[in-house]
């Protein structure tokens, strides 16, 4: 079947960076990935798709990452999707506070296809 994966991030390129670096972990199993351009426009794909898995930033405008997690945290048909944050702000109380809020990792930019396997790997136990 594999996953639905849906990359959040303002710039076009850091998206399709992720992209890139999804197809060279070539033995994830992917079946769509979806992309937007902040958390509201997230929110919304989340209502209307099935995921397995959320890449998002933290820094957007209309609303940012944290927002995001929070208001998936609090709706029963969102509240279970693995999230990881990729962000290039330092790791940092917010962040603390997300991962409290039950994100599933953290990825530091600018990040190797190695620290994305591992972070994949991590957050969805598979074995890649």
């Amino acid at each position: 079947m594999g996953y639905n994966i849906l990359i959040v991030d303002d710039s076009a390129i850091t998206r399709k960076a992720i992209m890139r670096i999804i197809g060279m972990v070539s033995e994830l199993d992917v079946a769509e990935i979806f992309e937007a351009d902040n958390g509201l426009a997230a929110l919304q794909l989340l209502n209307e798709h099935h995921f397995d898995l959320v890449l998002a930033d933290l820094n957007m405008p209309e609303m940012d990452g944290m927002e995001m997690v929070h208001q998936m945290q609090q709706a029963e048909n969102t509240e279970s999707i693995p999230v990881v944050i990729i962000s290039s702000k330092p790791n940092t109380a917010s962040t603390e506070e997300l991962l409290a809020d039950g994100i599933r990792g953290y990825l530091h930019k600018p990040f190797t296809p190695e620290d994305f396997r591992e972070i994949i790997t991590n957050t969805l136990g598979a074995v890649l």
